[in-house]
């Protein structure tokens, strides 16, 4: 039983050291500078700057925050919808993070101001019983998030909704952010940590096609300090030998195949279609889209939904400084942002980025940033 629990210790000091240690080594062994490698979830970035884990990553390694705040990729014309369908009178229901979310003039928590009916809601089976309360209203589920959460909206459209409920999907799809930032010519990427949680679901094996296309290394992580930097010592490993393979560094949780049960109801409900993901692309299998079947669900279909009334007016100046597209691109940092901790903060937001728990400026904001080790021995 010690040895379980040992085993089970993913905060320790002295495991930290020496995986620090190996870090260093392998970067040496790389014999060039930067070394630039990126993961693509916002409790990645929460567990380095939370952990402080910059502080033990050599100078000559630069770990990047990608595209992986599902709140932060949604695009306006989504918020718009649904900040249309709140001022239309219908009753949305979303995720916290997704209320101040800002779309071309108003977020939702503005429609909310204004007299709209927005709640929030901590799960889809929250957002049912929010509709079986209010049966005489229609209720539409604002639903953003990963495979990891699509799953949950899937498993609640296939148990069986009431007849007044709705589903706005912004959902988006993991693997195809990682196809953005490979095929971007500015990209420095060498190699990618991917989400664990998301391929829980999915199955580490879904990276095998896209490690072969582009030739590069990808390691499945953990959100502990410990998972991060296994996963980041793997890939420097894998990039010093030169093999595009993918790493599981989370066989507790992530097996090759993944969760098949919460893969076939996911599929059973959505497809993937072409998507726009905020300030980023146009990307062709980047959203998660409920299929014609259940168009009697799709909030898109049931409703007109009138978004040139919520368009706003004259230009938003301060929102055409944000750079949170090229900060999710891995092109620029949050403290790149000349609003960064000045007009855009947490209290203030401007961009996307510092909306979301898992923004990258957000987190940056939060635990300041990469740490500045000049003259420290």
């Amino acid at each position: 039983m010690a040895g379980s629990l040992d085993e089970l210790k993913f905060r320790d000091p002295v495991k930290a050291r020496a995986l620090a240690d190996a870090l260093r080594r392998e970067v040496e062994l790389v014999g060039r500078s930067p070394v630039s490698i990126m993961h693509v979830c916002g409790s990645h970035e929460q567990a380095i700057a939370r952990f402080g884990l910059r502080a033990v990553f050599p100078p000559a390694l630069d770990v990047i925050m990608g595209p992986g705040c599902p709140v932060c990729v949604t695009d306006t014309p989504e918020v718009d919808e649904a900040v249309a369908l709140a001022l239309q009178g219908v009753r949305v229901c979303t995720y916290g993070d997704m209320l101040r979310l800002p779309g071309t003039s108003r977020s939702l928590a503005d429609a909310q101001a204004e007299g709209g009916r927005v709640e929030v809601v901590y799960s889809p089976v929250q957002a049912v019983e929010l509709a079986r309360r209010h049966p005489a209203e229609p209720v539409v589920f604002f639903a953003s998030g990963f495979e990891t959460t699509a799953v949950a909206t899937a498993a609640v459209v296939l148990a069986g909704v009431p007849d007044n409920l709705s589903v706005l999907s912004s959902h988006k799809y993991v693997p195809a952010a990682m196809d953005l930032v490979a095929d971007q010519e500015e990209t420095a990427i060498e190699g990618f940590v991917a989400a664990g949680h998301a391929a829980a679901i999915t199955g580490w094996g879904i990276f095998e096609p896209f490690a072969a296309r582009t030739r590069t290394p990808v390691v499945v992580a953990g959100f502990e300090p410990l998972d991060v930097l296994a996963a980041v010592v793997e890939l420097v490993r894998l990039l010093r030998l030169g093999r595009p393979e993918v790493v599981n560094c989370y066989p507790r949780c992530v097996s090759r195949d993944g969760n098949r049960p919460a893969l076939e109801k996911l599929w059973r409900v959505f497809e993937v279609v072409p998507g726009n993901w905020r300030g980023i692309a146009r990307i062709p299998r980047g959203n998660l889209e409920l299929r014609p079947e259940w168009d009697r669900l799709n909030a898109r279909r049931r409703f007109r939904i009138d978004t040139a009334a919520v368009g706003g007016a004259g230009r938003n100046v301060l929102a055409e400084r944000c750079i949170c597209g090229a900060i999710m691109s891995g092109l620029a940092r949050p403290t790149g942002c000349a609003l960064f901790g000045k007009e855009c903060r947490p209290e203030s937001p401007v961009g996307a980025c510092m909306v979301s728990s898992e923004g990258s400026c957000r987190i940056w904001h939060v635990y300041g940033g990469p740490p500045d080790l000049r003259g420290v021995a």
